[in-house]
């Protein structure tokens, strides 16, 4: 049964209704398309990036990853920003804005040089955006001049930040590449530019795919292909950990995000929620589902906070960031023997194989009861509960310490649903 609660936000000092946003992509490039995400009960859009320039783009320029039997686990997108004029997408603002006051209408840019960042500044803001988002991170772009080329200059991402800042009142959120080591370098370039957030992660430069038929990478444009951005599920872990790391900086943890990568379902966006996240950013599984998906997004966030006593999503921002420690602190004293539950054990074997081929050899395997026995090789490393295939089958058991090791209170996770 479907639960709404009041999910209402503020990021950068906008009113949003939810946190949920389509992010600057195919999803949002148009009036008719946002449109129907506002209606549909999207809060809010980061526009499609507009620029001066108007690319060329190619044909396909799509490719997805894939495992069992997922539909996808990634997508890989060779499109570049907006492929309108200028002049047209600022009246779809216009428009949008003027028929939805309350939706939040951010719009993203990018420039070639400072004085087109300073004029996409102006104009997007006389055409009644909310908030704009700096592009510092498209990783397909045929300029170096633009993109995540320019992300990974902290020199220009300031020097842009500062244009357009000086050129607007509003709101300015600088978009990080994740294709770079350290993403917080950036990301104070941006702060020191006059940022007023961070918008994280774009998608990160891949191959999903080789054809063997013409032997280069998927998707093939006449015989021929790029390295360029994936996104969708596969990249969360990704974004989970930059979004993080730029949390616990000292001089960035105030500082809002807008966190993005993979979210398809609500547990995804309350994980970006918990590592910092202040508002959400969705394309993949919008390529999948349609704007719909946005219903699931708020009725399963919905009843998390009921049943979990959350009344504010802000409660709920940045709970998981004090556990998430240096490796250097890790508490290593002990190991915890999974226990396989018999009732449950289907004697598939996966557990024996995996752990005897991959592991420390620690599950005999009891070839006349087609059951798995854990032995005392077990160093407590959880492979075996990771690959098998029934759920509770095999949890968290006995905690040994390990010899010279102050006994302690350990606290174990029961719950892998």
């Amino acid at each position: 049964m479907a639960l709404k609660k009041d999910l209402s936000i503020e990021f950068l000092g906008v009113k949003c209704e939810n946190p949920f946003f389509l992010s600057s992509s195919p999803v949002c490039s148009n009036y008719d398309m946002i449109k129907k995400a506002f209606e549909a009960g999207w809060a809010g859009v980061y526009y499609k990036t507009l620029g001066i320039f108007i690319p060329d783009e190619c044909s396909p320029r799509f490719d997805i990853g894939r495992k069992e039997s997922a539909v996808w686990t990634g997508f890989k997108n060779m499109e570049q920003i907006s492929d309108k004029p200028l002049e047209v997408n600022l009246e779809y603002i216009k428009r949008l804005k003027k028929e939805f006051p309350t939706k939040v209408m951010a719009v993203s840019i990018m420039g070639s040089d400072e004085e087109e960042w300073k004029i996409l500044a102006k104009k997007v803001t006389e055409a009644g955006a909310d908030i704009i988002e700096c592009n510092f991170s498209c990783p397909q772009m045929t300029s170096s001049a633009m993109g995540s080329d320019v992300g990974q200059n902290p020199e220009l991402v300031e020097k842009y930040t500062r244009a357009v800042v000086e050129s607007t009142h509003l709101p300015v959120v600088a978009k990080m590449t994740p294709n770079i080591g350290n993403m917080e370098i950036p990301a104070l370039a941006a702060k020191r530019g006059g940022a007023s957030g961070i918008a994280a992660i774009n998608t990160i430069k891949a191959i999903t795919n080789i054809d063997l038929e013409n032997l280069t990478a998927m998707p093939v444009v006449n015989a021929k292909s790029s390295i360029s951005g994936y996104s969708g599920a596969a990249v969360k872990p990704i974004a989970l950990r930059f979004i993080t790391q730029l949390k616990q900086n000292e001089e960035l943890k105030n500082m809002p995000i807008t966190g993005m990568g993979g979210i398809e379902t609500w547990r995804d966006a309350l994980e970006f929620l918990l590592v910092g996240s202040g508002n959400l950013q969705v394309t993949t599984s919008v390529m999948q589902y349609g704007y719909r998906i946005v219903e699931d997004l708020i009725s399963g966030l919905s009843h998390y906070m009921e049943d979990n006593g959350f009344e504010k999503v802000e409660d709920m921002i940045g709970l998981a960031l004090p556990n998430i420690i240096p490796a250097e602190d890790i508490d290593r004293s002990f190991k915890i023997i999974p226990k396989i539950n018999e009732e449950k054990c289907v004697g598939c074997g996966r557990c024996y194989v995996s752990c005897y081929d991959a592991a420390h050899q620690a599950i005999d395997w009891d070839k006349e009861n087609r059951k798995p026995v854990i032995n005392d090789n077990c160093v407590g490393c959880h492979l075996c509960l990771n690959v098998c295939p029934v759920l509770d089958c095999i949890l968290p058991g006995e905690v040994k310490f390990k010899e010279g090791r102050e006994i302690h209170e350990v606290i174990l996770k029961h719950n892998y649903e």
